[in-house]
């Protein structure tokens, strides 16, 4: 076997979190496995993992090789895939990170298109709120929400973003409807406590307004399901609330205040000299299918059918 196999071995080790999981997705015995990682230390003359009986945690030294080695076997996967560029046929795996409520309702949903029509690949989505480093993770395309600070990374913007202030037509009537940005003083507010003030753009320029929340929570979640349930006001992305938006379950406060100045959704991926095509056909699926006016935007005919 070659380094680069005791390579595969120690990533595999790291990302499932056990010898014998790594040995049953490998194919190997544990023994085989435990044997591989043994001679890799011994050939970089140091531990990489710290072993119990019950666990496994990498060691600092462990830490730094484990990110140079996703980084030198995702390499290798786009040097192989290479060859394939000019087809429109995408193969291997595709790791995909992604914020865990867009992911949960706009990406999943629509995988089952996508892998119909790409059968030779393998899909690997992983949902987290966390900031991902995706280099050192062997993430291929990541999924990125708000305003893009400047990188090394490359960028494709997929969709606008669209924060609108909401609340459900039964708070408003009982509260009632406010008609300037100061009227949200005397109103129930919902925010996540880490969201900071609301920035809005309205027809006089930009405001800042700082929301006293009636809710502490540092779920964004928790927000959309209490506003959907009647308990305040709160500011919502319309890939968020859109469809509540849409059926009337929501109603828009203030509408001439939203807040979009430098907001979108993106594909980020690494800076490399080549696409693979497996990323660039997955960035032209989601491209097309949420596009300058998403979907979640385009209210529905009677037939249920959303306007195009």
């Amino acid at each position: 076997m070659s380094r680069f196999d005791d390579m595969e071995v120690f990533a595999k080790v790291v990302a499932v979190g056990s010898m014998s999981g790594a040995a049953r997705e490998m194919g190997f015995s544990p023994a085989v496995i435990s044997k591989r990682l043994q001679r890799l230390e011994e050939r970089l003359g140091t531990r990489l993992l710290n072993r119990t009986t019950r666990q496994l945690s990498l060691t600092e030294a462990g830490e730094g090789y484990y990110d140079r080695v996703v980084a030198i076997l995702a390499g290798v996967e786009d040097a192989e895939s290479f060859v394939g560029l000019g087809s429109s046929d995408a193969r291997g795996q595709l790791k995909i990170s992604g914020p865990t409520s867009f992911g949960r309702m706009h990406i999943a949903p629509n995988l089952i298109k996508f892998m119909k029509a790409n059968p030779n690949l393998t899909l690997n989505l992983d949902l987290s709120d966390q900031y991902v480093d995706i280099v050192s993770s062997g993430i291929d395309l990541a999924i990125r929400i708000g305003e893009l600070p400047d990188s090394s990374l490359v960028a494709r913007k997929l969709a606008p973003v669209r924060r609108v202030l909401c609340a459900t037509p039964k708070y408003l009537e009982k509260h009632g409807i406010p008609e300037r940005i100061e009227d949200l003083d005397h109103h129930a507010l919902i925010a996540p406590h880490n969201q900071g003030p609301w920035k809005l753009e309205g027809k006089k320029g930009s405001i800042i307004y700082r929301p006293n929340s009636t809710l502490m929570t540092n779920s964004s979640e928790v927000v959309r399901e209490t506003v959907i349930a009647g308990l305040g006001i709160a500011l919502r992305s319309t890939w968020d609330v859109g469809e509540e938006l849409n059926d009337g379950r929501l109603q828009r406060v203030l509408p001439e205040y939203s807040a979009t100045k430098g907001l979108g959704i993106y594909a980020v991926y690494p800076s490399r000299n080549f696409l693979p095509a497996k990323v660039r056909l997955f960035i032209d699926y989601l491209a097309e299918l949420f596009g300058p006016t998403p979907y979640w935007e385009r209210k529905k005919d009677k037939s249920g059918e959303q306007a195009s």
